[in-house]
């Protein structure tokens, strides 16, 4: 029996269809579609190392959008429609920020999602649903 697989157009291959990456490429399409984010200024499947020596932590952001800066603006976090979006998962991405200090968070698991703002000495905020592309990159620095 052969396994199921979706195009991920930001690896350019043909991946395994688990439950996670069908909302990886759901959020992908959502990102390009509704937010105008060019699929050229994502990856997925991001590596990220943390720390050094005995104490470095290696990482895999779901996906990364970039800006013109160049650098990373959003990290998303991506879970099976069957895990729910508590605390753990948002600090997960939150360890992700620790590396890529991005202005935006995303987390989904393609029935609930939840958008989130860096706003300088406060942290990250909850927002009701994210900008478009155009004002994602248009932003002056907040931090």
């Amino acid at each position: 029996m052969s396994e199921k697989v979706i195009w991920d157009p930001l690896r350019r291959k043909n991946v395994p269809l688990t439950p996670e990456e069908r909302v990886r490429q759901w959020f992908i399409s959502v990102m390009n579609r509704e937010l105008h984010i060019p699929l050229y200024m994502m990856m997925s499947e991001v590596g990220l190392k943390y720390g050094e020596g005995p104490v470095r932590k290696e990482f895999r952001a779901d996906i990364v959008a970039f800006d013109r800066r160049p650098g990373p603006a959003m990290v998303v976090e991506c879970k099976r429609p069957d895990i729910r979006l508590g605390n753990e998962v948002l600090e997960q991405a939150l360890r992700y920020n620790a590396v890529l200090d991005v202005r935006y968070i995303a987390i989904t698991n393609g029935k609930e999602t939840y958008f989130f703002h860096k706003g300088g000495a406060e942290g990250f905020k909850m927002m009701d649903r994210l900008p478009l592309y155009e004002d994602i990159i248009s932003q002056k620095e907040t931090y």
